[in-house]
């Protein structure tokens, strides 16, 4: 019930829907006054979640900081990746990966320079639809084929949200080995809370941040774009995970 009920509330705290709902409540009243302020309320919230710099700036107070690879001295026993980072094309047997795939290239990174000695992927179907989807299953397949030593690649499929990959993981993996847990920027907040919760202590190696270098130009200051209304979605449905999450006793 929890997993559906998660996906409702992503809907309604989209922004694009909330622009929707007040246009067309705007359009359908028949109070002039109700009318106008539709329309203006409308527009704001139209500048608002189209601007570059605000939700730039949202990203950047949410972020964990980076940790350097430098700064590892001792190689980790397992690298942990979260899911949430590819689809997969069954009519032509091809991956293809989204842009949180970078969880799956720092880590073969790590491996390669010897920063951790197996790759742990926690991941099933996040999906409503495609609920068989096997996706730890199927990155496991995928680095293989580019080199990686099957031994040194572990799994588990079934976790469908951030509560269950830790839970999942921790059946998996001995409480004694030392792990490093890989994730996006904006969401190991959210991941490492839920690890620590549950006594799987972590150490947190954030990557595919969005908060990059503040930019002071024009496009980015004022000019609307539709790229930042996906990422206010992104960034409103991790902190309203975090909340629920909270709530739920899983932080």
């Amino acid at each position: 019930m929890f997993f559906y009920l998660s996906k409702i509330l992503l809907f309604l705290i989209t922004p694009i829907t909330w622009i929707l709902g007040t246009l067309i409540y705007s359009i359908f009243t028949k109070n002039p006054k109700r009318k106008k302020l539709g329309f203006i309320s409308t527009l704001i919230i139209f500048l608002i979640f189209t601007n570059s710099f605000i939700v730039d700036e949202v990203f950047r107070v949410w972020e964990i900081k980076i940790l350097k690879t430098d700064s590892i001295k001792e190689a980790y026993d397992y690298g942990i990746v979260l899911g949430g980072v590819c689809w997969y094309d069954s009519q032509n047997d091809r991956i293809g990966v989204l842009r949180s795939f970078d969880r799956i290239y720092q880590a073969i990174e790590l491996y390669k320079t010897r920063k951790i000695k197996k790759i742990f992927l926690s991941g099933g179907s996040g999906s409503v639809i495609d609920a068989d989807f096997k996706e730890s299953l199927i990155v496991k397949s995928h680095l293989i084929k580019i080199g990686i030593p099957a031994e040194d690649i572990e799994y588990e499929d079934v976790s469908r949200n951030t509560h269950e990959n830790a839970i999942e993981t921790k059946k998996l993996i001995p409480d004694s080995c030392n792990c490093l847990l890989i994730t996006s920027a904006f969401h190991m907040r959210r991941a490492k809370g839920c690890f620590e919760k549950i006594g799987f202590k972590v150490s947190p190696y954030v990557v595919d941040r969005y908060s990059g270098k503040r930019k002071y130009v024009l496009d980015h200051l004022i000019v609307p774009n539709v790229e930042a209304l996906s990422n206010w979605t992104l960034i409103l449905h991790e902190i309203l995970g975090y909340v629920v999450y909270y709530v739920m006793g899983y932080l």
